[in-house]
């Protein structure tokens, strides 16, 4: 499933396994009652990428594999200028949509090339790429990082 072709199309496959994602607001293609629905090898069909940065949350460097969140946004036709991320313990952080293709932000879903499981973060944690730029080693970037990221509105 390529971006363009799930925006394009309207509508999204079926999740087949456990949803880990629901992305809703301003988007064009949906599956379930106007959201896009995901279970994990949806989102990998996405195509997916990866970066090592250090993190205020782990020791030393890591490695982080998943989707970027501008692939995941194409693919839902996301016509926003924010994006709200909710985890699963109701913390919320709002994202400008133009930080993810600026800086290559990920929405992770492995951490040293493992599944990220609920009590460690998982299953899905929204990172920047801390190490990239000197400006993302701030508060201002690691506030708008969430971990077990349950679902997405597009705003």
């Amino acid at each position: 499933m390529s971006p363009s072709m799930a925006g394009a199309a309207g509508s999204l496959p079926q999740p087949a396994g456990r949803p880990v994602l629901t992305v809703s607001g301003r988007i064009a293609a949906s599956n379930r009652d106007g959201a896009a629905v995901f279970d994990l090898p949806m989102l990998e069909a996405l195509g997916t990428d990866g970066f090592e940065t250090r993190t205020p949350w782990h020791g030393g460097m890591v490695r982080f594999d998943g989707v970027r969140m501008h692939r995941l946004m194409q693919a839902v036709g996301a016509s926003g200028e924010n994006v709200t991320a909710i985890a699963l313990n109701d913390y919320t952080t709002d994202l400008p949509i133009a930080d993810f293709e600026r800086y290559g932000v990920l929405l992770a879903m492995k951490r040293d090339g493992v599944y990220m499981p609920v009590r460690d973060k998982g299953p899905l944690f929204i990172v920047y790429p801390y190490d990239s730029k000197p400006e993302l080693r701030a508060q201002q970037y690691y506030s708008r990082s969430a971990w077990q990221v349950a679902k997405l509105v597009v705003k």
